[in-house]
This record gives structure tokens, sequence and C-alpha cells, in this order.
């Protein structure tokens, strides 16, 4: 149960927006400066903030961000890692998954990769609470939902 004091503080929400924004490439312009300014947002302290908080990924590399956009034209947001389709294409090198999946085979990963994107995920926010192995299999999953094969070595 939340105290009078929190209930009290508490600032009105305005909307939750959610962009998908490559790291260190957040720009005034489309699609950052249209969604945050029709809440009359900030757009250089957001565009600011988030390239500071990606600088560590490489460019163009694709982010999901939500952002709380409150009444008084303050927002808060978190930075989530790329999603794991992304990292699953990098991995194998190819640019989609297969058409048919379960049928025809894009390409393949190996074990170690599937370990590496979840120790990478294991960082976001909705996932820190998951075991390594739970991530792991959901990994996989993924993988097979796109059409790429896990394998224990590459050929």
């Amino acid at each position: 149960m939340a105290t009078l004091k929190e209930i009290l503080t508490r600032r009105p929400v305005a909307a939750t927006i959610r962009l998908t924004v490559p790291a260190g490439g957040a720009r005034p312009a489309p699609p950052v400066g249209p969604a945050l300014g029709q809440y009359r947002l900030n757009l250089m302290a957001f565009c600011k903030d988030f390239n500071a908080r990606t600088q560590k990924y490489k460019a163009e590399t694709p982010m999901s961000v939500t952002i709380t956009a409150f009444k008084d034209n303050t927002f808060e947001f978190t930075v989530k890692s790329p999603s794991v389709t992304w990292y699953l294409k990098k991995a194998a090198g190819i640019e989609s998954g297969s058409s048919r999946p379960g049928h025809v085979a894009a390409s393949s990963v190996t074990l170690k990769h599937v370990y590496e994107i979840a120790k990478v995920k294991q960082s976001d926010p909705y996932c820190q609470y998951m075991s390594l192995e739970s991530i792991c299999k959901s990994v996989i999953g993924t993988a097979n939902t796109m059409g790429i094969k896990v394998v224990k070595e590459l050929e």
C-alpha cells in the first residue's frame, strides 16, 4: 500500500511513448521529434541523455526506448538492449529469417552465441530476475521461429 506522501508526490502521466531509435542517433528529426513534440517535451534534453546512455553500443544498433511523459512537460525514459531477433540475425549473418521456419533453415548459430545473447539480455529491466537458463530457452525458441538452427558447434 502506498503511503500518503507517495500518493501526493506522484506526477500525473500524460502518455507513454515507445520508440525504436538507433544507438547514439537520437535527433530532433522524425521519428523522435514528432513523437515527443506533441507532448511538449524537451527534444534536445532527451536526445543528449539518450545518446549519452547508448554511446557504449555500436552506431545504428536499434534500441527500444519507453518514454513516460508527465503533464508538467517532464519525462523519464528507460532504454532496453536490442531485440533478440536483431542479435540472432547478426550472429547468423543473415538479413532476415526463413520464409518457412521449421521447413527451410535460414542459417545456424551455436549454443555459445545463444549464451552470449542471453547474458546481454539479462541486463534488461524485464529479464533481470530471470535465470540465465530460462533466457537461453527463450532465445532458442526465438531462433526456431525465425528458422535459425541452434547447433552445438559449427561444422
